[in-house]
């Protein structure tokens, strides 16, 4: 009775946790196809825009940037699809390891109890009234006693556990063979998906070819630039102001905490100030980045390029376009790269902003320390996330085809002031 109460038990555990892990996915499988769904809609909207424009309308810049878009969105897709296959491999990693450990372990409790039985029919089970009289003393009949209890009490954890183990490895099997149907179908989608990307890149690269040698739409192109920059300024001044949100938000709470303490002292003052001096303290410190994150500030000059072998085109501050015969104002440099078009983290940071910005393209912005941001734009494929921690020389993105060629637009920002990414980055 006892054995059939502790199964039971065992199962409804096993039971409980998997349906509580069940119920969890189905939440987060629901919002990821919500998210997908509304990214797909974007994505069939501004294809129907293309196929309601004539021959004409479909060689302007215009369309160039619905083109611009469709890629953003799908590259998405692309790397949501990325971010689960990695997840499934872990969980297949985990699975198969754990099918191996319950296999070890259930082989060793079978043979330990092969070893256990054949004892049993050699010698005969010896209970414990034949220990005791076996016995030359009275100490020696309580030992014998007492662990051949307790080896009765092992062999029945045993089988316990055996039991135990062998329904988790069916749970554990029936989820590998899960998992690896998962990771099959999401691979299947993400080569799906970028099918219809390598589609849309040579649709845009005949527009683009069309664009090259027209003075008006590169006239759309600058002044689409020069919003961009606009917005971008916006975001920068909107992550400022999220910092120091944040950085309020985490005083107050070191306040209260302190508050809490000094409460316990009853009243002592001179702690109390000083408590509130090292509460200040903590406040100026960045906290919305890991503590092994480095220095940028410090860095100054030593700052790797974000591409390789590229050639600044448009330096930092004003800059004449000859074509147009104008005058623009550029808050970072346009590098031009022929054949490496990986582009990578400056420095150690976290993803801030992931966005799709009319005249610039794909724009990624990493915050660093000490209220550092730097912006990366004109991108092609992106192989990160929001919030994503980023190391020192990790590949991001590529460089994005344009008017131009291939060119990256880099820019460096602390708080709401750029700076002159050149003075940042290593003398080449």
């Amino acid at each position: 009775m006892v054995r059939l109460l502790t199964y039971v038990i065992i199962f409804l555990f096993i039971f409980l946790s998997a349906f509580e892990t069940r119920a969890q996915n189905i939440s987060d499988i629901g919002s990821k196809q919500t998210e997908l769904k509304t990214i797909k809609s974007e994505i069939y909207s501004l294809e129907k825009e293309i196929q309601n424009k004539n021959k004409k309308e479909k060689e302007t810049f215009n369309l160039l940037q619905n083109y611009d878009k469709q890629s953003f969105l799908l590259n998405k897709i692309i790397e949501r699809y990325r971010a689960e296959e990695k997840q499934k491999e872990d969980q297949i990693t985990a699975a198969e390891l754990r099918v191996n450990a319950l296999s070890t372990e259930i082989s060793r409790l079978q043979s330990n109890y092969a070893k256990y039985v054949n004892a049993v029919y050699r010698k005969g089970r010896q209970t414990e009234l034949a220990a005791i009289f076996d016995s030359e003393s009275v100490s020696q009949a309580l030992r014998r006693v007492f662990y051949l209890r307790k080896f009765s009490e092992r062999r029945e954890n045993d089988l316990i556990t055996f039991e135990k183990n062998k329904s988790e490895l069916l749970s554990v099997k029936v989820l590998l063979e899960k998992e690896r149907e998962e990771k099959s179908l999401i691979v299947e989608k993400k080569l799906d998906e970028e099918m219809v990307l390598k589609k849309k890149s040579i649709e845009r690269r005949k527009v683009l070819n069309a664009l090259r040698k027209d003075k008006t739409e590169l006239k759309k192109e600058l002044n689409a630039k020069k919003q961009a920059e606009t917005t971008i300024r916006n975001l920068i001044s909107r992550l400022s102001e999220e910092k120091v949100r944040r950085d309020k938000e985490l005083k107050e709470k070191l306040r209260l905490k302190e508050e809490e303490k000094l409460a316990e002292k009853k009243g002592n003052k001179d702690l109390a100030k000083e408590k509130t001096k090292t509460v200040n303290k903590k406040s100026t410190e960045d906290e919305s980045l890991p503590k092994n994150f480095t220095s940028f500030e410090q860095q100054k000059g030593k700052l790797n390029w974000p591409v390789n072998g590229g050639k600044v085109i448009r330096k930092f501050g004003e800059n004449k376009n000859f074509i147009l015969n104008t005058i623009t104002l550029n808050y970072g440099v346009d590098i031009k790269v022929i054949s490496d078009l990986n582009v990578k983290a400056v420095s150690s940071g976290i993803i801030s902003v992931l966005e799709w910005i009319p005249g610039y393209g794909s724009i990624i912005i990493i915050s660093h320390s000490g209220e550092y941001r730097t912006v990366y734009s004109h991108l092609g494929q992106i192989y990160v996330r929001e919030g994503d921690d980023v190391k020192t020389g990790q590949i991001i993105a590529s460089v994005g085809e344009s008017i131009e060629g291939n060119v990256l637009h880099f820019e460096i920002w602390n708080s709401r002031a750029n700076q002159n990414p050149e003075i940042w980055l290593t003398a080449k």
